[in-house]
């Protein structure tokens, strides 16, 4: 299928706030504090979902050290945006966390301030944002995280072209690419692995649209209990999630497909206007500290600074698995995102 001119420039970044507003979420349940607690002793950060890697470890430890209530928060990247764009000139977060395609238009929308975490100095330059709005905190791989005991007698898929096979009609899902850092990272991972890149998007949807015909279906929130349930017997997520369902008795496996996958980053920053800035600045410099990047890695989440700790990375896949993840040029992706989204909502869709 000819596509010219998919990428223009003339609609790069409108911040989210088109395609995303509808997606907010109007959920504060998450963002109260625990009993007794003032409006003094908490932090909200927003995407923050306590079954997300080990975001519910991270954030209890925090309040253990520092008494300040750390509410898990579910919204996803895209939902994130579209409420701090909302909010903005009454702040409610103080923190947020979002994939790295997300960074530029955060800083757009003007809804993050500049704070150097203390112990984040030395993260590399591509993955911090020049002004330091934002900073890569650690970094996950797009994966398959199968439920071997829901595939009615299927093998374990072990490449993107397996997942079209009508063995697995309806067995398949991935989160919204057009919401959630992650879809559009796993929707950028396939596109690549395919033969595609950020200015032809052509194998990427072809694939998707063909993934759909099989019964492929998208969630907006993190999927990973419905993989355990085995509602979703195979989801196109982050590795990092996978390994959490092993750990915690699911029988699945994590496969990095055989035609290539993608490296994601995830940022953090102090949302601009933060109602408890002291209190945002406090759980940023616990991300990265010692404890912080720790608990991150029990979660399998891999540092920007430093390696996988020995006795993380002898429960995880082969370092020859991981270096079929490429990296890309991150500021791009986001730049090229709401082009996408248009394309994507016009050719699958869901």
């Amino acid at each position: 299928m000819n596509r010219p001119g998919r990428v223009r420039a003339t609609l790069v970044v409108l911040a989210g706030s088109i395609a995303l507003a509808s997606c907010a979420s109007a959920d504060t349940s998450a963002v109260t504090g625990g009993a007794g607690a003032s409006s003094d002793d908490i932090v909200i950060t927003y995407n923050s979902p306590a079954e997300w890697g080990n975001y519910g470890e991270v954030l209890a430890a925090f309040t253990q050290s520092t008494g300040i209530q750390a509410p898990n928060d579910p919204k996803n990247s895209g939902q994130a945006l579209a409420a701090l764009q909302a909010e903005k000139s009454a702040p409610v977060a103080d923190v947020a966390y979002a994939g790295i395609a997300f960074g530029q238009q955060l800083v757009e929308a003007g809804v993050l301030q500049a704070y150097e975490p203390a112990g984040s100095a030395e993260v590399p330059a591509d993955l911090r944002d020049s002004d330091g709005n934002w900073t890569a905190v650690h970094t996950g791989t797009v994966a398959f995280i199968v439920n071997t005991d829901h595939l009615d007698g299927a093998p374990v898929p072990t490449s993107w072209a397996d997942l079209l096979d009508p063995a697995y009609s309806g067995m398949v899902g991935y989160l919204d690419p057009t919401q959630a850092a992650v879809g559009y990272s796993a929707a950028t991972a396939a596109n690549i692995a395919l033969g595609g890149d950020l200015h032809d998007w052509a194998p990427g949807l072809d694939y998707l649209a063909a993934l759909k015909e099989n019964g492929a279906s998208t969630s907006a929130q993190t999927a990973t209990a419905k993989v355990a349930q085995g509602e979703i017997p195979i989801l196109i997520d982050t590795d990092f999630n996978g390994y959490k369902l092993r750990d915690e008795g699911a029988d699945v496996e994590v496969v990095i497909p055989e035609e290539g996958s993608l490296q994601i980053p995830y940022i953090v920053g102090l949302v601009a206007g933060s109602p408890h800035a002291d209190n945002g600045q406090a759980l940023l410099d616990f991300y990265f500290s010692d404890e912080g990047q720790q608990l991150f890695a029990e979660g399998y989440m891999r540092p920007v600074v430093g390696d996988v700790p020995q006795e993380i990375a002898e429960r995880t896949l082969p370092a020859e698995d991981y270096e079929r993840a490429a990296t890309i040029d991150y500021v791009e992706q986001g730049e090229v995102q709401q082009d996408f989204i248009q394309l994507y909502e016009e050719e699958v869709g869901f």
